[in-house]
């Protein structure tokens, strides 16, 4: 039966005629207008007929189906109106508590609120009626004040302030009796405030604290300190922006040029007044400093005031007052804002007019002395203010509140870490510091491409090298106005130096007839020596310059003297091809001494003894004409001397060693030698300034001529051996002594004498030199050994024990 009935149910809600009575927007009038409409009323009537019937069997069916349930529903609904009425009858009877109660409230709240309402009233009348008799009391007592003038200003000021108090938060007007005291009180403000303004002015003038902390007594009274503060600041700020346009004015520095000057032209100097623009410009330039000066000096001792200044009933200090809140102080914001103002006018300035630009790039040094005065005056007066306020009275400073306890730092004397007020200020300078250092530059280099033209050979002469120098030393007069531009000239100086050295650089020959010494003085060494020369009248200028300064920074004369250690090392190395060749040349002739005979025994006592040797006559006369050919035209003796010194020191050495190195020795050659010893002295000479000069090669020297004629033991036992008397040259000496079978290392290497001369120099170290001389006189061992000797020669032992000892001390 189920089945059925949802069968029956679905084919009804399927069916289109049935669906339109399923839509949520349903409507009769509509559905039959359309009925009508399609004039098929019979059917629609029959087929709705069906549709009831089918529904009220459906219901049927429901009801049969579910009448148990139906029944117990009816039943809950039964109880629940009962449930309901009872509801009905406790909340009836709670709305008539409830009615009881508010009888019972509603009276005694609406007598307490007006009650409330009244004591309200009373209480404003009452603090009206205080602050009306306060008020009438505190006017009769400012009228008092103000008949004390000037003495009495601070307890006005007060008096005011406590008036202004009662006055806030009511309003009093309409009352009669206190209409007159508040148009006075009104005039008496304006009349205070005035009267403190021009008490302020007068002591900000004449620099007088009492009168600039009574001033500011009165404000902080009247409870307006930081704005009138505030305002004094600024009207100093825009004092100064004005006297900065006006002193970089253009029209006002050419005004008496073109009074009658035709309108529209540009303004600009006539060629014939340049000199009295620039007068103009200076004296207003000075003008400005001394008014930035005077505006610094006022702020600062405002600022000074307001530090040492304390409220004498509160001891609150002034200037905790104005930099609270993180707000820095009013002379670092004032001149923080006159560093601005002069870069950003000078910048306007100099853009407006390329005349103004010229003479300040120009004559930058003068700007940056003013600029330093300015700087040095705000220092000085920085000092002096301190000490005028720390013994000045009137200031109100407890004995209980210390003034070191306020005293801030110093702008103009104690530097902040993050801020460098005396940089602030000279860096809106920096674009003509630049341009000033460029044109230097240019200045400096200019004497020198002149004197050196493209293709010229020979280097500048006297004059022009003093025109080079007095423009150098003109530059760096005229920069001592300031140490960090003496610095940035002296090294413009210094590039100065290194372009001359670059340009005689240019002109040095280089090639063989450079070093050649054989014959006269070639061009190129003539214009060799030309150059070093110059070169050295340079280096003695500049550093004549350096030692003439006064006060120079250590900066500016290290790069002076950095650059002149390169005209020190261009000049050696110009020189240092001839000196080479002349030291080759001296080792050359001392290595001729081998082959001369020196094996000879003594002379017969008639025929006299030859007083040198042929290679010593050569040297003498090689080294003398050296000197006289190519070393004399050079006017630096020091700077030859501090070369060739070296060269005699080496001939020494080589003299010594390729002594050492004869083989075979005679009694003659001996008496032969030892005078070659003491011509050696008269041949190096001319190369030094004294032999004695030399040091160790010359105590080498003459350490060595005594040993000639001493025996072995001797020899071994002198007190000169490892100090002046290296341990090899005695060894060698000592082969001289041996028999031919005790070979000289260089023997024994089979090696000519330049090349094992050629060997000692590479190898300096006496190890080196002892190990070879240990190879030949083990060889020798060997070579006796060989033969079966029966016992070495004498000297032997001695050189053995000698080198044992030698090669314990090295």
């Amino acid at each position: 039966m189920e089945a059925t009935g949802e069968s029956a149910v679905k084919s009804l809600l399927s069916d289109d005629c049935y669906a339109d009575f399923l839509k949520e927007d349903f409507d009769v009038k509509t559905y039959t207008a359309q009925a009508i409409h399609h004039a098929v009323i019979a059917e629609q009537l029959a087929k709705l007929a069906e549709g009831i019937s089918q529904l009220d069997k459906e219901l049927h069916c429901q009801v049969v189906a579910r009448h148990e349930d139906l029944l117990a529903q009816a039943t809950g609904i039964e109880s629940l109106e009962g449930v309901l009425q009872m509801m009905q009858t406790r909340i009836a009877a709670l709305q008539s508590a409830v009615d009881r109660i508010r009888t019972k409230i509603v009276d005694p709240y609406n007598k307490i609120v007006a009650r409330t309402a009244q004591l309200a009233r009373l209480q404003v009348a009452c603090d009206l009626l205080r602050r009306i008799i306060r008020i009438l009391y505190l006017s009769k007592r400012l009228q008092g004040q103000l008949q004390g003038g000037s003495r009495e200003i601070t307890k006005a000021a007060q008096s005011l302030n406590e008036l202004d108090y009662l006055s806030q938060g009511v309003d009093l007007s309409g009352i009669d009796v206190i209409e007159n005291d508040l148009l006075f009180i009104s005039r008496a403000r304006l009349e205070v405030e005035n009267q403190a303004k021009r008490l302020l002015e007068q002591g900000m003038e004449i620099q007088n604290p009492t009168q600039v902390g009574t001033a500011l007594q009165v404000f902080y009274n009247l409870g307006s300190l930081r704005e009138t503060i505030s305002a004094v600041v600024d009207g100093y700020r825009a004092s100064v922006k004005d006297n900065v346009t006006t002193a970089l004015d253009i029209k006002v520095l050419t005004q008496p040029a073109n009074i009658r000057g035709a309108p529209g032209r540009a303004i600009m100097p006539t060629p014939g007044s340049t000199a009295a623009f620039r007068a103009a410009l200076w004296t207003n330039l000075e003008k400005l400093m001394d008014q930035i000066c005077a505006a610094c000096g006022q702020v600062q001792h405002l600022q000074k005031v307001l530090t040492k200044k304390r409220d004498p009933v509160t001891h609150v200090c002034f200037i905790d007052e104005i930099i609270k809140d993180g707000q820095p102080d009013i002379l670092y914001t004032f001149w923080n804002s006159v560093t601005e103002t002069l870069s950003v006018e000078f910048q306007r300035a100099t853009g407006d007019s390329t005349f103004l630009k010229q003479a300040l790039e120009g004559e930058y040094p003068k700007l940056l002395r003013l600029y330093n005065e300015l700087w040095k005056r705000l220092q000085q007066y920085s000092t002096s203010i301190q000490g005028a306020l720390s013994t000045q009275g009137g200031l109100d400073l407890p004995v209980e509140l210390p003034t070191s306890e306020t005293d801030s730092q110093d702008l103009f004397t104690q530097t902040k870490q993050d801020y460098d007020p005396e940089k602030a200020l000279k860096d809106s300078l920096q674009p003509y510091e630049s341009a000033y250092l460029s044109k230097s530059l240019s200045r400096l280099f200019d004497p020198i491409n002149l004197v050196f033209p493209q293709g010229g050979r020979n280097p500048p002469s006297n004059d022009e090298l003093d025109s080079i120098i007095k423009t150098i030393a003109s530059e760096l007069n005229v920069a001592s106005v300031d140490p960090s531009l003496t610095v940035a000239v002296a090294k413009n100086a210094a590039k100065t130096v290194q372009l001359y050295c670059v340009k005689s650089e240019q002109l040095l020959c280089t090639q063989g007839d450079a070093s050649q010494v054989i014959g006269p003085l070639t061009e190129g060494q003539r214009r060799n020596v030309g150059v070093v020369n110059s070169l050295h009248r340079l280096q003695q200028a500049v550093a004549k310059v350096i030692s003439s300064q006064t006060a120079f920074p250590p900066a500016a004369e290290q790069a002076l003297t950095a650059s002149l250690e390169g005209v020190q090392t261009l000049m050696v190395n110009a020189v240092q091809p001839l000196l080479l060749s002349v030291s080759d040349s001296i080792e050359a002739i001392l290595i001729t001494m081998h082959q001369e005979d020196f094996s000879a025994p003594l002379s017969a006592p008639g025929r006299p003894d030859v007083p040198c040797s042929l290679y010593m006559k050569e040297l003498q006369g090689f080294v003398a004409r050296c000197m006289s050919d190519y070393l004399r035209p050079f006017q630096c003796l020091d700077f030859i001397y501090d070369n060739t010194e070296a060269i005699a020191r080496r001939a020494i050495h080589l003299f010594v060693r390729n002594a050492s190195l004869l083989r075979p020795l005679g009694e003659g050659g001996k008496m032969r030698l030892a005078a070659d010893f003491a011509q050696m002295e008269l041949a190096v000479a001319p190369l030094c300034r004294r032999v004695s000069d030399l040091g160790k090669p010359y105590r080498l020297l003459r350490s060595f001529r005594p040993l000639l004629f001493q025996t072995s033991e001797l020899i071994a036992s002198s007190q000169a051996l490892g100090d002046v008397l290296p341990y090899s040259i005695i060894l060698h000496f000592l082969f001289t002594r041996a028999p031919p079978e005790l070979k000289s290392p260089h023997q024994r290497a089979e090696w000519s004498i330049a090349r094992y001369s050629q060997w000692l120099d590479d190898h300096p170290s006496e190890k080196d030199r002892l190990t070879l001389i240990r190879g030949a006189l083990e060889a020798y061992v060997q070579s006796v050994k060989a033969r079966q000797g029966k016992e070495f020669a004498p000297v032997y032992p001695i050189m053995l024990q000698l080198l044992q000892r030698a090669t314990s001390a090295v």
